[in-house]
């Protein structure tokens, strides 16, 4: 018997169960509506909040500094946008699972592609149209952006929003954002501003 080819196989069978797989970005915004993948980073055991509000999730709250957040080592990449928009990816368990805006190096949106997180109502990625005019009743409302093309549900809740967009190939919300009016529910409406 060859003892080193039985060492090597040995050693890295016993590798294979210490590093744990994880998942993010695209895989892990592809997980199914009612909830998370085996091996993704919302799998049991993971450590954030399962929701999404108007003031944001977790670290990521509506206003706080993109220089701060860099600072505590919350944010993985950043992508210029239009204007003083810059767009980011957050860390840690919250990796792949929420993308930032940041106007003037303030956070103005939290969005997701994923489920969850959740709204404080319990709405997320994945519901129907329907299914949200049954939780928010009055509080919400279909609306169509200004060229007629696309439609989301909107939620205001003072100056701020929870919005939800279509999924570009199934029917139901595809996307959840919440931020300032006018910021998140500009864009909706009027299509990027910068």
């Amino acid at each position: 018997m060859n003892r080193p080819s039985i060492l090597l196989t040995t050693a890295a069978l016993a590798l294979g169960t210490l590093v744990p797989m994880t998942v993010a970005g695209p895989a892990a915004a592809a997980l199914p509506a009612g909830g998370a993948s085996a091996y993704s980073p919302l799998a049991a055991g993971h450590t954030h909040p399962q929701v999404l509000s108007v003031g944001g999730a977790g670290a990521y709250r509506i206003g706080a500094s993109l220089a701060a957040l860099t600072a505590a080592g919350r944010i993985d990449w950043t992508a210029p946008g239009c204007g003083t928009v810059i767009h980011a990816g957050a860390t840690g368990s919250w990796a792949g699972v929420l993308l930032l805006a940041f106007r003037d190096g303030q956070l103005v949106e939290v969005g997701t592609a994923t489920a969850p997180p959740q709204s404080p109502a319990g709405a997320r990625v994945g519901m129907s149209f329907a299914e949200l005019e049954a939780i928010y009743g009055p509080r919400g409302s279909l609306i169509r952006n200004d060229a007629g093309d696309a439609e989301a549900y909107l939620v205001r809740v003072g100056s701020r929003v929870e919005l939800f967009t279509g999924h570009p190939i199934r029917p139901g919300v595809g996307y959840f954002q919440v931020g300032p009016a006018n910021f998140v529910e500009r864009n909706f409406r009027q299509g990027v501003s910068c």
